[in-house]
This record gives structure tokens, sequence and C-alpha cells, in this order.
């Protein structure tokens, strides 16, 4: 008799067609703990759990993970372990894809003095010509100073001498003036 209730049950799905879905079956959640050495999944029923005195307790799937924590070895200088394996990137399953960094984008801003035009065509100028408007304004800022002075290597008098009375010699005299008349900072002597 039950085998042909079973046969009736499966003429009745097949009379319905093979694009009807049949409910699917209920999944029956198990709660799984991870071994406190190895990290594997323990399931319930299986290993033993080992209380510190201090109060810590660990959770150990089988006698080998949990006589190699007494032992005091670490599992992650043992190559079976997941800690292992995730210390030394193996398995691509365990490793986590890199995140691409976004890069920023640059684009141009106008500076206080200059235009976006006026920075571009300098941007444009051939680097030939830019050495030659530098070389020219070397020659110019050296000009600027003056015939450098000769006696730039002599250290400065004193003040404590210029107010004795000391007199300099006319060629560092020449120097000090030359220096009172340019500009700060830009001085030979």
């Amino acid at each position: 008799q039950r085998r042909n209730s079973f046969r009736s049950h499966l003429a009745q799905d097949s009379a319905a067609g093979p694009w009807t879905t049949t409910p699917p079956r209920s999944v029956m959640v198990i709660k799984c703990s991870d071994c406190a050495f190895t990290e594997f999944r323990v399931y319930p029923g299986r290993g033993r759990r080992y209380i510190q005195k201090d109060g810590k307790s660990f959770f150990f799937g089988n006698s080998k993970a949990e006589n190699l924590f007494h032992l005091g070895r670490k599992a992650a200088k043992l190559r079976w372990t997941p800690i292992w394996r995730r210390m030394h990137k193996k398995g691509g399953a365990d490793v986590a894809k890199k995140t691409r960094t976004r890069r920023a984008q640059k684009f141009q801003k106008a500076i206080v003095g200059m235009s976006l035009e006026e920075i571009r065509q300098r941007k444009a100028k051939k680097p030939e010509l830019r050495q030659k408007a530098a070389a020219e304004k070397e020659q110019k800022e050296k000009a600027k100073k003056g015939a450098a002075c000769a006696l730039s290597w002599l250290p400065p008098l004193p003040k404590s001498h210029l107010a004795a009375g000391v007199q300099q010699s006319s060629s560092r005299q020449v120097c000090r003036e030359a220096q009172g008349s340019a500009p700060e900072g830009e001085g030979c002597c």
C-alpha cells in the first residue's frame, strides 16, 4: 500500500509538469562553535571545553588541538592551521580582494597673478626657450648685483672699531658705500 501511495505521489508531480517548482525543504540550522586553537568548525556533540583557573574558557575540536595548546605551541607556526594560511596568504577563498584606491584627478586652477591661458602658454613653451629665459634671468641678476665686490672675502669690521674712529682702507670704504646703495640683503660685504 505504501508503494502505491508513493507512486501516485510521483504521478501527481509529473502531471504538474517540469516547470513547477517544489517548495524548498526547511534547512536545519546547526549551531557550531570554533576551535580555540585551530579555528576549525566544531559541530555539536564534538570537542571539549577547557576552563583555566582565571576563568578563561577554551573550546577544542579534538585532542590534537587540545594537547598542542597545553604544550604551548603557536597555531600560527603550524602549516595546517587556517591562521598560518592567512598569515602566508595561501588560498584564494581566505584572502580578501584588494580594494582599489582612488587617485586624485589633476586639474588646472588659475593662480592669483596669472590666468589659466597664461599658465597653458608657459607650459606649451619649448624647454629650450625656457632654459634660455632662465639663463638670461641669471645674467640680469648678476649684473644687478654689480661687479661682485673683490673684497667680499674680508670679514666686516666690528662696530666697536667704527665707533672708536679706526679708519678703513679706501677700497673697503668704496665697498661699504656700494653696500649702502644696494637693496637690503644684497650687499657685497
